[in-house]
């Protein structure tokens, strides 16, 4: 354990840096920068702990629009910590963007950060971000690397949600093999968390800030490959879960709960692929810390490559077929006119347009169809007229009245629906606490920018029945009325908001859901809801329910996560 825990320091402890992260941000001028592709991560770090003691010297000044070696022109500060700083640059004479970490010449780190930075750039492979210069200038010494805007950190892409599959498999494949190419030149991260993993716009991964990361913090380890191995086995954990697989929440992803251990991928999230649940904990369980069922664990990159190996080949995914658009026609040629308009979702043949006239004989012929065509209608209309003149005049002489029979066909049509008035609204709490029963009354109120609105859940799209069924307000219609849909407007669109109608004995049921009587359900992926009832039923008070939400990103009320709020509801009759 004695290993383990030294790994364990740099991959999951993100406290030590706090204080000093918080000096640097009074510190900063130009503000610590939101750009995606973050030097040194030091606002979600990982653990600092050090084999030697920080530098006492003083961090250069330096500010934007500042030269180094009359080329590198520093643009935005994005970290300001224990004595360096990092920056995003502008390489005037290549004129591109770079990265540049500076610190003082008297550092005690400064030697060790420039013989990592000389060490990483020979390595020259392109899955990493590479060292562009390292150089020590009077009283500075800075390094500059790759600065790639196309790149999205791993950490901004688990925000949403975890990787697909593939993705993941994808991600775990191409850091192991990486890493595992890097220890066998001697060189090591020691700092591999999501913020150091970035994912190109053309789906490569690569990794920053090799070994030069651990020199700026003055972080080595006995066991290097080990702790590689360890933080590579903690990034497909995130990936596969959205969870940090310790007790500490970090990098914006929660922690797993206090007193339970490390659980299997697949026993926090439903789906997961069972093959990569299986890695992720071979790779975390170093000196048996956790039994990974009956594989042996990883302890070097080259035996996680090899175990990927072994591993049945994950295939991406099928591309989405898309039907081709229907053939578009005018309504007088398709002959439409009069005909029921075709169900949602079926399939009509598609007829084949007629060959085109264009000779001199199909001109003439389309010529003379048409004046017998306009001679035809002349002469049916004429006679058209003079019979109803005819019948009219008969039915003048007769003095005949033609009376309706109520039962004529005409009444059986489909009546127009109409809105009904909503009379008074109340949140149903199937189990736990309510969300917000003081806003229901917003739901019907006619201000579209008002809202009711639902706590923020880690897990999603899909509520969990054993600690939420459910969120919903029961709406009161002031007697029983002849519901046979509901419009509902929402305020978060994305994959997916489940809404489904219910009618219930009294504002307040006292049953739970499934002793109601299910009008209609619907799933949408867009900012408002129609529910079709499937039978028309009639009830007095009616349960609007929600058992799926999309994800969305935090506000002033609530954190991000999976929630939904309502604008407006419409029942109509």
């Amino acid at each position: 354990m004695a290993e383990r825990s030294t790994a364990a320091v740099d991959v999951a402890d993100n406290s030590g840096e706090e204080s000093l992260t918080a000096q640097a941000d009074q510190s900063t001028a130009d503000g610590v920068a939101n750009n995606r592709e973050r030097d040194t991560d030091s606002d979600e770090g990982q653990g600092s702990t050090t084999s030697e003691e920080s530098g006492k010297a003083s961090p250069p000044e330096l500010h934007s629009g500042h030269k180094l070696a009359r080329r590198y022109r520093l643009e935005e500060c994005v970290t300001r910590l224990d004595g360096f700083s990092s920056w995003r640059a502008v390489d005037e004479k290549l004129r591109r963007a770079v990265g540049v970490h500076v610190l003082p010449a008297d550092h005690a780190r400064a030697r060790s950060v420039l013989a990592a930075a000389r060490s990483s750039a020979l390595l020259g492979d392109p899955r990493f971000v590479q060292v562009l210069d390292a150089v020590e200038d009077n009283d500075l010494v800075y390094v500059v690397h790759e600065w790639l805007p196309d790149a999205t950190e791993l950490t901004a892409l688990l925000a949403s949600g975890p990787l697909e599959v593939y993705e993941a498999y994808q991600m775990v494949s191409q850091v192991a093999s990486a890493m595992a190419a890097a220890h066998r030149e001697g060189l090591a991260h020691l700092r591999l968390n999501p913020n150091a993993v970035l994912r190109t716009s053309t789906g490569q991964w690569r990794i920053r800030g090799l070994a030069v990361n651990a020199a700026l913090r003055g972080i080595s380890s006995d066991t290097p490959q080990r702790t590689d191995t360890e933080a590579i086995g903690a990034l497909l954990y995130a990936a596969l879960t959205q969870r940090w697989p310790y007790e500490s929440d970090a990098y914006g992803l929660a922690g797993l709960p206090k007193d339970i251990g490390l659980i299997p991928p697949d026993q926090v999230r439903a789906g997961v692929h069972r093959g990569l649940s299986e890695l992720a904990m071979r790779a975390l369980a170093n000196d048996g810390a956790t039994a990974s069922r009956h594989e042996s664990a990883c302890t070097t990159p080259e035996e996680l490559v090899k175990a990927i190996g072994e591993m049945p080949r994950i295939r991406p995914p099928e591309p989405a077929f898309t039907a081709p658009p229907e053939y578009q026609r005018t309504t007088y040629q398709q002959g439409t006119y009069g005909r029921p308009a075709p169900r949602p979702g079926a399939t009509q043949p598609v007829p084949a347009p007629p060959p085109p006239l264009q000779s001199r004989t199909g001109k003439a012929l389309k010529w003379g169809v048409s004046a017998l065509l306009i001679a035809a209608l002349g002469l049916g209309s004429w006679q058209l007229a003079d019979a109803l003149m005819e019948r009219g005049g008969k039915a003048d002489d007769q003095n005949q009245t033609q009376t309706t029979d109520g039962n004529d066909k005409n009444d059986k049509q489909a009546r127009p629906t109409k809105p009904i008035a909503i009379q008074g609204a109340q949140e149903y709490v199937a189990k736990g606490d309510a969300q917000a029963a003081g806003d229901v009354a917003k739901t019907y109120d006619g201000d579209s920018s008002t809202y009711w609105r639902t706590k923020s859940f880690v897990d999603g799209p899909e509520m969990k029945p054993s600690f939420k069924p459910g969120v919903g307000i029961v709406y009161d219609l002031g007697s029983a009325q002849t519901v046979s849909s509901a419009s509902i407007g929402l305020r978060f669109s994305g994959d997916h908001t489940t809404v489904t109608l219910y009618a219930t004995d009294s504002l307040s049921p006292a049953g739970p859901v499934d002793s109601m009587q299910k009008l209609g359900t619907t799933t949408t992926s867009g900012s408002s809801a129609t529910v079709k009832v499937n039978k028309p039923a009639k009830t007095q008070y009616v349960l609007v329910w929600f058992t799926a939400l999309p994800y969305a990103s935090g506000d002033e009320y609530s954190n991000a996560g999976y929630k939904q709020a309502v604008t407006d509801v419409t029942f109509k009759g």
